[in-house]
């Protein structure tokens, strides 16, 4: 798997069509081809104190932002075609689901992996199989955890280490 997507979803409040902000980090070949990352705003628009405290993004930040459809039409031509990857897969394929039924879009049967499922299999020992622990593991530093893009970031680089060892992967 030469090129593939990263991608992570925030999500103000507990409903998966909440989703609030978007990271995708496209990597070719092992190198960034390309880094995309958005505030949305969610449906339904208010904010669970729990997520804000994870994130720390409030309605103020998002109320201006545009709806998802709008801003997956950006998304959309980067992933074409191509797997897309997520630490704790269920999480961001069930937000990307979710909204597209919210939407009443198309959903284009995207190919999902695991980063959190795949690093229990190639990196055994470790304290926990979290973000930050993983990507730590593999040489990224995730001082800005549960932002979109740096989350994005950590799965593509997990990515990168697992596909470094398993080349036929």
């Amino acid at each position: 798997m030469d090129r593939f997507a990263a991608i992570d979803f925030e999500t103000a409040n507990w409903q998966r069509t909440s989703v609030c902000a978007v990271g995708v980090v496209v990597m070719d070949g092992g190198e960034v081809e390309e880094r995309f990352y958005s505030l949305i705003c969610p449906a339904p628009n208010y904010y669970s104190r729990k997520n804000t405290q994870i994130h720390g993004l409030t309605r103020a930040d998002t109320d201006d932002a545009p709806a998802f459809p709008t801003v997956w039409r950006e998304i959309a031509p980067m992933v074409k075609d191509i797997p897309l990857v997520a630490h704790n897969s269920m999480f961001d394929e069930g937000c990307l689901k979710a909204v597209f039924a919210l939407y009443e879009m198309s959903y284009p049967d995207y190919r999902f992996y695991c980063t959190y499922r795949l690093s229990r299999k190639f990196f055994k020992g470790l304290e926990n199989y979290q973000l930050h622990t993983v990507s730590a593991h593999c040489g990224y530093d995730l001082t800005n955890h549960h932002h979109a893009l740096a989350d994005a970031e950590a799965a593509a680089v997990i990515m990168q280490e697992i596909l470094r060892q398993s080349p036929g992967f």
